[in-house]
């Protein structure tokens, strides 16, 4: 029987069309990956921010940007898993606010620190579950639900305040806000613990597995077996911490309570998830993607400020950046 010649030149064009098969097959793997274009956004967004400006990659400003990033980047960790499940919290701003006041007014009314900032927690951790509650199971729409509370916690940070901020913090707050750990500044050392968790929670559990089924069929899910409504106050419990979390961050930033801060952010939140590529509609995305997101929208606003571009014209190019991401999101699951 004739062996076929491994050196012979059919062989040879049969390997190479192989290896180009699996090639073709690889780079359509990469590029369906939901962090594929939002990746190739921020490296393109940063090459040319690298030609307008010569400080862009400055040492100063780079921290900058990674802490202007860290609050907004936070918050969209539980924005993410909220619209994985096809879900909206527009409440996120305003508990970050309520979260941060009460903690601050609990410091310097001579409550410990620590457990000031605890009760702050438990204040996202309850709105968090409100939420959940009324949309999983009160079954009412997640956007009036949300929309309700963000007046509820905004209104009651006025209150107790009085409209104005809560200064007199413990110098040592200031350390979530401002310190270093080895050389990385505590609010991205924060935001990174966040992410590697919430991408565990995602990516290694059946938590994960059970959001994303419930984006993508949440009827399907449900006769499966699988206690949709749980999974849903879940979600928006990461909702309210991630705020609260947020809120520790800035309130040791600004070493104040301030009740008006907040306001928008629940718009830079789902900003920085949609241009990360998770699907609006749920069931497609990833907080890897989101964390590409939210640094794609810090260095965009970073360097539009650097070249002057008015503060108007600048919402016109974010929100035409969003259009966009909306859309090559809709087309892909299409």
């Amino acid at each position: 029987m004739n062996m076929p010649n491994p050196s012979s030149p059919r062989t040879s064009t049969a390997d190479a069309a192989g290896t180009d098969a699996q090639f073709r097959l690889s780079w359509a793997s990469i590029k369906r990956s939901t962090v594929f274009y939002p990746l190739i956004g921020l490296l393109a967004v940063c090459i040319v921010m690298v030609f307008a400006s010569n400080s862009f990659l400055s040492a100063n400003n780079i921290e900058n940007v990674l802490r202007q990033v860290s609050i907004n980047a936070i918050i969209a960790v539980g924005m993410t898993c909220v619209i994985l499940t096809g879900g909206i919290d527009l409440s996120v701003g305003s508990v970050m606010a309520l979260s941060g006041t009460i903690a601050a007014g609990l410091m310097v009314a001579g409550l410990n620190a620590v457990a000031a900032l605890v009760v702050g927690i438990a204040i996202g951790l309850g709105f968090g579950a409100a939420n959940g509650f009324f949309v999983a199971y009160a079954q009412m729409p997640p956007i009036i639900v949300t929309l309700a509370t963000m007046g509820i916690a905004r209104g009651l940070a006025l209150i107790y305040t009085g409209g104005y901020p809560i200064d007199g913090l413990p110098d040592w707050v200031g350390f979530f806000g401002r310190g270093k750990v080895l050389g990385i500044q505590a609010p991205v050392l924060i935001m990174l613990v966040i992410y590697a968790i919430a991408w565990v929670m995602l990516e290694r559990m059946p938590f994960g597995r059970y959001v994303y089924a419930i984006g993508g069929n949440e009827q399907a899910t449900r006769l499966s077996g699988v206690r949709v409504a749980r999974i849903k106050l879940i979600v928006y419990v990461v909702s309210g911490l991630t705020s609260a979390f947020a809120s520790i961050v800035l309130t040791a930033r600004l070493m104040s309570g301030q009740p008006n801060v907040g306001i928008g952010f629940e718009l830079d939140a789902i900003a920085a998830v949609v241009m990360g590529g998770t699907s609006i509609s749920g069931g497609r995305g990833s907080v890897i993607g989101t964390l590409i997101g939210a640094l794609l929208l810090g260095v965009l606003n970073n360097g539009l400020n650097m070249v002057g571009v008015n503060p108007y014209v600048q919402n016109v190019i974010k929100g035409g950046i969003i259009l966009l991401a909306i859309y090559i999101s809709r087309d892909r699951k299409r």
